[in-house]
């Protein structure tokens, strides 16, 4: 397992890979486990809960996620093709944050429940509904696959001054 690079939304080539629609993958393989291995340990060193494989710069619809609190067992979770097959009405207001985007958080709403079909690490076809933080982050990762970021569902100015503060916070470091 390896740490890899988290692309940014501060850098241009970063950005550029992170607004590409992400591609099917055929077959679960060693080599997407070996993946998702990577991403996962990526993700807890970040530290973060979800990570999409174009935010490492592999524009393949994969996702890594852990919802486990602080002092709970790690529990990864592996998505691989994930769909939203159906979204509830009801949208929930969550302050949502972004590796790719550091150090930001914002409100976004969205759907509180949604069902998902999905492959896990070992290819099995696997449908379950989410909602809470699970409903957030899944179609938050989702968004990724797509090249949306979080920011990019908030209005002109907060988008703007979010990057705007990421640039300088690169520039600082």
């Amino acid at each position: 397992m390896a740490i890899r690079r988290i692309l940014t939304v501060d850098n241009a080539a970063d950005l550029a890979v992170l607004k590409q629609k992400s591609v099917p993958v055929e077959a679960v393989t060693d080599e997407t486990r070996a993946l998702m291995d990577d991403m996962l340990e990526t993700m807890y060193a970040a530290p973060g809960i979800g990570l999409a494989a174009v935010q490492i710069g592999v524009p393949e619809r994969i996702i890594v996620m852990d919802l486990a609190r602080e002092g709970e067992e790690p529990a990864p979770r592996y998505y691989v093709n994930p769909e939203i097959v159906r979204k509830n009405d009801q949208l929930a207001p969550y302050e949502e944050g972004c590796l790719s985007v550091p150090d930001i958080y914002e409100t976004v709403e969205r759907p509180d429940q949604v069902h998902l079909r999905y492959l896990d690490y070992n290819g099995k076809l696997v449908e379950e509904d989410a909602d809470g933080l699970y409903a957030v982050c899944i179609q938050h990762e989702m968004d990724h696959l797509e090249g949306v970021l979080f920011i990019d569902h908030l209005s002109r100015l907060k988008r703007e001054r979010a990057i705007t503060k990421v640039k300088k916070a690169a520039r600082a470091a």
